[in-house]
């Protein structure tokens, strides 16, 4: 699947680091998180907004995924990537498939960590900013899937389902699909899925 990238977008705590990985493991595919990779070079996100403000912020996001669509194979953002008018022509362009990840507030609830995000303080912040983010994320999206209150194996598992079904693939890049799709379900047959629900705080505003 090297022609298409994969990216996962979606509001803050909807699992999107954890899925990326998940779900680059299960195509054996490179995977990059975003945030990981700003963190590296830049130092920690909350520094960045404090010291540089968020328009500084997001111009070193907008290079860090045009870097990571051209040398990783699925790629999560922070959740407010897509805000930025270039990302969002970037995603439009690339030949890149969409993974919209949504999550309900309930859910959220147990996820959010507050030093890590400066942009949310409370619950009543992240509902905010998935309603003013709501209409971007569904317009940029190839697929959505719901991960509140799911194990982890499920929500990649829909993933891989929608995604074989997706006309942007090559009749290759499905039969890839198909191959890790029954892979994972040979292996659901001798194991207890023992995933706990997603409660990874790793994804930033």
């Amino acid at each position: 699947m090297a022609r298409v990238n994969i990216v996962l977008i979606g509001p803050p705590a909807a699992g999107k680091s954890r899925s990326g990985r998940r779900l680059a493991r299960a195509l054996d595919r490179r995977f990059a998180d975003t945030d990981k990779l700003i963190q590296a070079a830049h130092g920690p996100i909350r520094t960045i907004f404090e010291e540089q403000g968020e328009a500084a912020f997001r111009a070193i996001e907008r290079e860090t995924i045009r870097h990571a669509l051209t040398q990783f194979d699925v790629v999560s953002l922070g959740g407010g990537a897509v805000m930025d008018p270039a990302t969002q022509e970037l995603l439009l362009q690339a030949p890149v498939i969409v993974v919209h990840l949504t999550v309900r507030p309930e859910a959220v609830a147990e996820r959010i960590d507050n030093d890590k995000r400066p942009l949310i303080k409370s619950l009543d912040d992240w509902k905010a900013l998935v309603e003013a983010r709501r209409d971007t994320y569904e317009r940029l999206a190839s697929i959505s899937v719901d991960t509140s209150f799911r194990p982890m194996r499920r929500v990649i598992d829909d993933i891989l389902e929608l995604l074989e079904q997706h006309s942007a693939l090559t009749e290759a890049e499905v039969e890839h699909l198909q191959a890790a799709r029954r892979g994972r379900t040979q292996h659901a047959l001798h194991d207890i899925d023992g995933d706990e629900h997603d409660d990874e705080g790793d994804d930033q505003p």
